[in-house]
């Protein structure tokens, strides 16, 4: 990727910029945003070929649109299948990602055989074990995760059966990194890397996506890795080691700051524990993911010198990104025209800072972009933005698909709405 003569500032050294691109993970709403993200920095920046770049990292979500990148799908591509709209690509299907486990079922048949056996060690040894001990027995059949990511897999093996695009690292002409964590020994494994790039992209992806609790771990070559998140956000440091002179980092998750939403009248006044489990575990997770990439970040610039690394993430009071269920049609729009919107007003609002890191390595700020206030996702799409409750037209399967979606999204509203006074 040559960078344009008439930037100034480049540093060339005899050799073109080296831009890598690490994405961090995010669960599916992560992913969501970090295509709207990408689609906003496919418009602002000037000087950068997404599907050219010196190197991809992605770790859980931020693997799959790594590895589409790599694959040479543009970000618009990513924007209209997300709602379905680009013809000759499989739609994206909430159910990819909420398909109960299998090992749900195998649970429940071993469930009475364990009761059995956790009374009658009770039974047997009554001076040792309580029979409260004696029935944590039963979490053996508690599944590993509670949704089934073979269909991610499957999904993925499709989108990169297509001409052109490859399910395996070798034969990809973009350097890609996939990171995934094995289980057994808590170390990090780089799928792309001599000794890990036989296995398809597909494979390595599932993997790294593996969250644990949510989908089960995966086995390769027989170990089992999970979600590359528990280790580091965003991995940044692996395209850095590779010889990225610059790398741009999207991270979806932060913690989230209800202060300002509330003193603007956009939230009520409460506490996040009032949410229920699923919150407070959401912010602890977010608190705990950002710190270390707080940590991970300040050591890039003593370690790496010669590199810049910019990172782009929500603010701390996106409350839209941290309430919002994407897994409804209209929900999924929602989302990914936030992301875009937010990182443009990012990139203005560090215009200055960021302008001459960038024209280092040949790029530029598109200031008609940044400064556009009427500009439109969906517009630069070529396609528009319903109302919420907007019917999809009729006569593809898509359509029909969507029409299914938004009904459940609607019928998920009106349920909450009844259920809070």
């Amino acid at each position: 990727m040559e960078p344009p003569t008439e930037l100034p500032g480049v540093v060339r050294a005899g050799r073109p910029a080296r831009v890598g691109l690490a994405l961090a993970g995010g669960a599916p709403e992560g992913t969501v945003y970090e295509i709207g993200a990408l689609r906003a920095l496919d418009e602002a920046l000037a000087g950068v070929d997404w599907n050219d770049l010196f190197v991809y990292v992605g770790v859980s979500s931020g693997a799959v649109l790594a590895a589409c990148l790599a694959n040479g799908v543009t970000p618009a591509q990513m924007c209209r299948v997300l709602v379905g709209e680009e013809p000759g690509e499989p739609p994206f299907l909430a159910d990819t990602f909420l398909r109960p486990s299998p090992a749900i079922a195998r649970g429940a048949r071993a469930l009475p055989g364990l009761l059995v056996e956790a009374l009658w060690r009770y039974v047997r040894h009554p001076g040792q074990h309580t029979l409260l001990e004696s029935l944590t027995l039963l979490s053996r059949a508690l599944p590993a995760g509670f949704f089934d990511n073979e269909p991610l897999r499957e999904y993925l093996a499709e989108v990169f059966a297509r001409a052109g695009r490859s399910d395996d690292f070798r034969q990809l002409a973009r350097r890609l990194v996939v990171v995934a964590v094995d289980l057994d020994s808590g170390q990090a494994v780089h799928f792309g890397d001599p000794g890990f790039d036989h296995v398809p992209i597909s494979r390595a992806v599932q993997a790294s996506a593996a969250l644990p609790g949510l989908f089960p771990p995966v086995a390769i070559d027989g170990r089992h890795y999970v979600d590359g998140i528990l280790l580091k956000t965003v991995h940044a440091s692996v395209a850095l080691a590779a010889g990225a002179d610059l790398v741009l980092c999207v991270n979806p998750i932060v913690p989230v700051d209800t202060a300002r939403a509330v003193e603007a009248g956009l939230l009520d006044r409460g506490t996040l524990l009032e949410h229920g489990l699923p919150t407070v575990l959401s912010q602890t997770f977010r608190t705990l993911i950002h710190s270390r990439l707080e940590v991970g970040m300040a050591a890039y610039g003593s370690k790496f010198e010669h590199a810049d690394v910019v990172l782009l993430e929500p603010e701390r009071d996106d409350y839209l990104m941290f309430f919002t269920n994407i897994f409804g049609f209209a929900e999924r729009r929602a989302v990914c025209e936030h992301a875009y919107h937010a990182t443009l007003r990012t990139l203005a609002a560090r215009r200055a800072e960021l302008a001459p890191i960038l024209a280092r390595h040949g790029i530029a700020l598109r200031d008609e972009v940044l400064d556009d206030e009427r500009r439109s996702l969906w517009g630069g799409l070529g396609l528009t933005a319903p109302a919420r409750g907007t019917r999809p037209p009729r006569g593809d399967g898509a359509a029909v698909v969507r029409r299914v979606d938004e009904a459940a999204s609607r019928l998920e509203r009106l349920l909450a709405a009844r259920a809070v006074p």
